[in-house]
């Protein structure tokens, strides 16, 4: 008996990934940007920062991939603490394949996305004095929330195949032997009067 394919679990999978890559291209057009000021008081200048849009963005997408993930580790049992797998066929081998696959990506795409949106919330105080040396105002690079992005299609993907393989090659926690069963129908009617 094997682990049928859930649509609804598939569904869930797909939109969460969907999602959280919306936010992140989202977060990656609304990255902080700054600006050297002059202060009106006295001669130094100071940085000003637009919007934060994009660390909320970005923490959303990432508690929305972590949703995902969770999801599907729990159906299908994180590989190691769920239902076999039959042995030996290269379905098994795609599956263990996929399943490294889908967490490589996962956990690029969340470090991407957790890394961009804590160095997009920090915002230097720093100030410095009036037509002199540039001062230089800490903002996020460009491509960090793209790069996270792109994992979490990449993860979308091995999670998609991961998911369908495992559901073939799914043993249900029991395999069986050839003709075992046909052994015992035999010895249970011996045994009746």
């Amino acid at each position: 008996m094997s682990m049928a394919l859930s649509v609804p679990v598939l569904s869930a999978l797909i939109l969460l990934h969907l999602v959280a890559f919306v936010l992140a291209v989202g977060a990656e057009h609304r990255r902080s940007k700054a600006t050297v000021v002059p202060d009106r008081y006295d001669e130094r200048t100071y940085c000003v920062y637009s919007t934060s849009a994009s660390t909320v963005y970005g923490l959303s997408a990432f508690g929305l991939l972590l949703l995902s993930q969770a999801v599907l580790n729990g159906v299908t049992g994180c590989l190691c603490f769920g239902r076999g797998l039959v042995m030996g066929t290269s379905v098994t081998a795609w599956t263990i394949l996929f399943f490294i696959f889908s967490w490589v990506s996962f956990l690029g795409a969340e470090a991407c996305l957790l890394g961009g949106s804590a160095r997009n919330a920090y915002h230097t105080k720093y100030r410095g004095i009036f037509g002199g040396d540039d001062l230089s105002c800490a903002t996020l690079r460009k491509g960090v929330f793209a790069a996270g992005a792109a994992l979490t299609l990449l993860s979308l993907v091995g999670s998609i195949f991961f998911y369908w393989l495992h559901s073939k090659a799914d043993t249900g926690g029991w395999h069986k032997h050839g003709e075992e069963d046909v052994g015992m129908v035999s010895s249970i009617i011996e045994l009746l009067p």
